[in-house]
């Protein structure tokens, strides 16, 4: 994916507060178990683009008239004159200047309006598409009134503007037209199998309502699967993660956007006594190696699994989980070779010319026939250079599906019957290694072929793990960490385990870990637990890119 440039270019004296689009919404967050979040379409919406947020507070009201001093704004107190909304175009609008000139690249416009799905009531925005690719001038941002006498409010730092690039020319190059869906046989036989699924679904919770919120919805479109479970395009998106403008140049920390960067007082001693009592609950914990290690189970049943490790949110290694998987006695390469044979598949590439692979894995996509795959990695002096990941499980799904066959259900751990209940596989030689990060759902990594080494860190040691982007640490292998780049890791409290064939490991949610691969290695991670898992939908959105599970 080629990387789009856009400039906010600042006079002195413009700050303007623009952050990364958040899908969070108060409405949403009212509705019973937050069920307006399943709808996967508007969560993207919400996200799709940056947001520049009010310097002010004020509240505004219309008396009818169409002149500009029908509108009367009173601002709150110590607002900044060059900064405050005003009336300037009569018609009962409320303008916002916006401080920043925007640069897109030729051909390129943005789209600029008010936070999608967002409702206001008595006032609503007017949006616009602006050239920015040429045009040297700054816009307006307007909100109307859509009824007198009523008066509104927006606070400091509430989104008053969202905007995000558009192509000028291809909407219209769009050529619209109806046709027979019996032109298109094989989008008629999916879509009466769905229809024959939803109808199916209505009538299993007419019958009888089920008890977890998870399961009152059927996932398929939030999943990218269509009724038969399999996966409808390998780029699907079930979470938006743009990156922010960062800091205006030459500003100095205390002028920086409240927003996005800088805690004030109140909240730096709030995240100061976060990580005290983190440090106190480990060492706590530490006083009892029962108590602080990780445990080793067999025949663990589901009921004692949820109780004392998925819902504690403890790690745990299952031995032998998977001892009864065809795939535990068949996976030799030249299985795997005689039956997937040439098919395409993708794979991350070129990882040893990049200190940080792992982070940017998109750019790392690489399609090759998979014997072709196997034979570079069959005795690869560099073991780390090429790896087929979960990260590209997705594109993946049609070429690896005679694999599924070999896989077992977890024992009543993960929902049977679902392509998601077998997993996204990772097959790479010795020496492939995904360096330390935390992922954002419980994970079970269960190993198939070869050995893993694994450390495990507590969330409670957060931070000292120098968490500098998104869900990855800047330590990257805690086994050889610079003190004196990272002290804080001095005391850093970790632990180290083999997983062998047929073993699978329970990694629940901001457990930072890392693995390492002994020996030629096929390894699954399974997340469809038959408890709720989707935790991630609301996870803080912040200037990352998709991350992957473990590895």
């Amino acid at each position: 994916m080629q990387v789009m440039e856009l400039d906010c270019y600042l006079h002195p004296g413009w700050r303007p507060r623009i952050r990364a689009a958040t899908q969070r919404r108060a409405w949403m967050d009212a509705t019973p178990d937050g069920f307006a979040y399943r709808c996967l379409p508007m969560n993207i919406a919400n996200a799709h683009g940056w947001e520049i947020l009010s310097p002010c507070g004020f509240e505004a009201v219309w008396d009818g008239g169409r002149d500009a001093d029908a509108v009367r704004i009173t601002l709150d107190p110590g607002t900044r004159a060059h900064e405050a909304p005003v009336s300037l175009f009569g018609q009962g609008t409320v303008t916002f200047h916006v401080s920043g000139l925007f640069r897109t690249p030729p051909g390129w416009n943005l789209w600029v309006g008010g936070p999608p799905n967002e409702p206001r009531d008595g006032i609503a925005p007017l949006g616009g598409v602006i050239e920015t690719d040429w045009s040297p001038y700054t816009f307006t941002m307007n909100w109307r009134f859509t009824r007198p006498d009523h008066p509104i409010r927006f606070e400091e730092n509430e989104p008053f503007c969202f905007f995000f690039p558009v192509e000028r020319k291809m909407i219209e190059a769009v050529e619209p037209r109806f046709r027979p869906l019996d032109e298109a046989p094989g989008l008629k036989h999916q879509f009466e199998a769905w229809s024959r699924s939803r109808d199916a679904f209505h009538a299993r919770m007419a019958a009888e309502r089920p008890t977890r919120p998870a399961d009152h919805w059927q996932k398929l479109y939030y999943r990218g699967l269509d009724a038969e479970g399999m996966v409808g395009v390998a780029d699907h998106q079930a979470k938006l993660r743009l990156p922010e403008f960062g800091d205006p140049p030459g500003d100095p920390p205390d002028r920086r956007c409240p927003v996005a960067h800088a805690a004030p007082d109140g909240q730096a001693l709030a995240l100061r006594k976060r990580d005290w009592l983190q440090d106190v609950r480990q060492r706590i914990r530490l006083l009892s190696p029962q108590a602080s290690g990780v445990p080793t189970a067999t025949d663990l049943s589901a009921e004692d699994f949820l109780d004392l490790c998925y819902a504690p949110g403890r790690p745990v290694l299952l031995r032998g989980l998977a001892g009864g998987w065809p795939a535990l006695h068949r996976w030799s390469p030249d299985y795997l070779r005689a039956a997937i044979g040439a098919a395409t598949v993708e794979v991350q590439g070129g990882r040893s010319a990049n200190p940080a692979y792992e982070r940017d894995k998109q750019a790392h996509r690489r399609n090759m026939g998979f014997d072709a795959f196997l034979d570079a990695i069959d005795g690869a002096a560099d073991g780390n250079d090429l790896y087929l990941t979960a990260y590209n499980s997705r594109a993946n799904a049609e070429a690896l599906a005679p694999l599924r066959a070999d896989i077992g259900e977890g024992d009543g751990l993960l929902q049977p019957g679902s392509a998601a209940a077998q997993g996204m596989l990772w097959i790479g030689p010795a020496g492939t290694f995904t360096p330390l990060h935390h992922d954002l759902t419980n994970n079970l990594l269960v190993q198939i072929v070869g050995r893993k080494d694994v450390v495990v860190v507590a969330p409670e040691e957060t931070a000292k793990v120098y968490n500098d982007h998104h869900v990855f640490s800047a330590l990257g292998d805690v086994e050889a960490i610079d003190l004196q780049r990272f002290p804080l890791a001095a005391g850093l409290r970790g632990y180290k385990l083999r997983i062998e064939p047929g073993d699978a490991l329970f990694l629940p949610i901001g457990w930072w870990h890392q693995v390492r691969a002994l020996d030629f290695s096929v390894s699954l991670t399974a997340t469809s637990f038959v408890w709720p898992n989707d935790f991630h939908a609301d996870f803080p959105s912040e200037s990352a890119r998709a991350c992957g599970q473990d590895g």
